[in-house]
């Protein structure tokens, strides 16, 4: 189904609802028994009949999305309205919460039901989630409910949810998600059935997909629970996820490749100082890339400016497929940016991406006189594990090595 028609079918259902029909986007079977709309909560009491006749979601993203007194909440593809006005009561007169839909016929029926129900603390957009009508860091919290498996370009939306958060928000939705089916296997068509028939007219992604798209966004702490089976691999889910913590006026993101002269500007000026490595001359950006691992690589930046303030990245330490879960890693911070927190922010982000990735050993060397570097990564379960004497000459002295490693207690257990 197009773009258009899906925007026309949930228009259609949105007027359905506003003349007082029950409505659901697939069968009344199969949305009975998977627990749609409505049956997915247990709070609606006050709600207006609009907004709960007009409920399609898959879930009660608002019950796990642990919202709090004056927080912004942004609901990503709200129709009728129901989970923006439940997110009300719970930010408060103290808080906002933002509903964006494609369908103006939605938008109608959900202004009409917030004005039902006196909720004054909501404002509904017109827009698409992949292009949110809001600024970058605005808001505390995403919910979505159902919506996001409708998307023929999953992976912007989560990109969208990752720029209109705030450093340290969090993002949990409800969703449809395919687990247990590998696509061009003979169940394949199945599934694909099992969508249309539950009315995921843009497919579902993988579990393991929608984690790799969550990482590839910015996102860490990621989990997917699934909840209602569908049958033929496809399920129900609660999605959450968070964007890394950081100080006041710093984002931490993945790393770009327009990051590259920043990078390796930092990079130099940290092997300048005769503490960071044995190198003299950082790497060209096409060895550096080769070199790192393409999923674990973050840069903290000022928001502001833009400014790159620091970076982390990780190294395979070997082919072998039995340290597939062990990496090396290096950071670095700008020099006129140190102890501001920068690195504990980029290493704490760093960390719970790896453990995300499966990593289960997060390892490196530091010179024994980098005391700021070593109280760092102890500071966060790095333990040294030995050392290295002698191990080479550094512009003509011999140093010591300090070998360092942290053991997840997540992963690998």
């Amino acid at each position: 189904m197009a773009y258009d028609e899906i925007i026309d079918h949930y228009s259609a259902l949105a007027r359905a609802a506003d003349a007082g029909r029950v409505v659901a986007d697939c069968g009344q079977d199969a949305f009975d028994q998977g627990r749609f709309g409505a049956a997915g909560y247990d709070d609606l009491g006050a709600l207006p009949e609009g907004a709960v006749r007009a409920s399609l979601g898959c879930g009660n993203p608002v019950a796990v999305a642990d919202l709090r007194p004056g927080e912004v909440v942004l609901d990503l593809g709200s129709g009728g309205g129901i989970d923006v006005l439940l997110s009300a009561r719970r930010v408060g007169p103290s808080g906002k919460v933002y509903g964006v839909d494609a369908s103006t016929d939605m938008l109608e029926l959900a202004r009409r039901n917030a004005e039902q129900a006196g909720a004054g603390n909501v404002e509904f957009l017109h827009g698409r989630i992949e292009r949110v009508p809001l600024p970058e860091r605005s808001v505390d919290v995403v919910i979505s409910n159902c919506v996001i498996n409708l998307s023929s370009d999953k992976a912007e939306v989560l990109a969208e949810a990752f720029r209109v958060l705030r450093p340290g928000g969090r993002f949990g939705v409800s969703d449809i998600v395919v687990d247990g089916v590998v696509d061009g296997a003979p169940d394949a068509d199945a599934r694909a059935a099992a969508e249309r028939r539950i009315g995921c007219v843009a497919g579902a992604l993988p579990v393991a997909e929608y984690r790799r798209s969550l990482a590839a966004a910015g996102f860490t702490g990621l989990r997917i629970t699934l909840t209602a089976d569908h049958g033929d691999g496809v399920h129900s889910a609660i999605v959450q996820a968070a964007k890394p913590a950081a100080g006041a006026g710093v984002e931490i993101r993945p790393m770009r490749a327009d990051d590259a002269e920043q990078v390796l500007a930092i990079y130099q000026a940290g092997l300048d100082t005769g503490r960071a490595g044995f190198e003299t001359i950082a790497p060209s950006w096409a060895d550096f890339t080769a070199a790192k691992l393409p999923h674990l690589r973050y840069v903290a930046c000022d928001t502001g400016t833009g400014q790159v303030l620091g970076w982390v990245a990780a190294s395979a330490v070997s082919p072998r497929p039995v340290y597939a879960g062990v990496v090396e890693h290096s950071i670095y911070i700008h020099p006129g940016r140190q102890a501001q927190g920068i690195g504990r922010a980029l290493l704490t982000a760093f960390i719970a991406a790896s453990e995300d990735a499966g990593i289960w050993t997060i390892q490196s060397g530091i010179f024994a006189e980098n005391a700021a570097s070593l109280a760092l990564h102890q500071a966060l379960g790095f333990k040294v594990v030995g050392t290295r004497e002698r191990i080479g000459r550094h512009h003509g002295v011999w140093r010591d090595v300090l070998l360092i490693e942290r053991r997840s207690a997540v992963t690998g257990t």
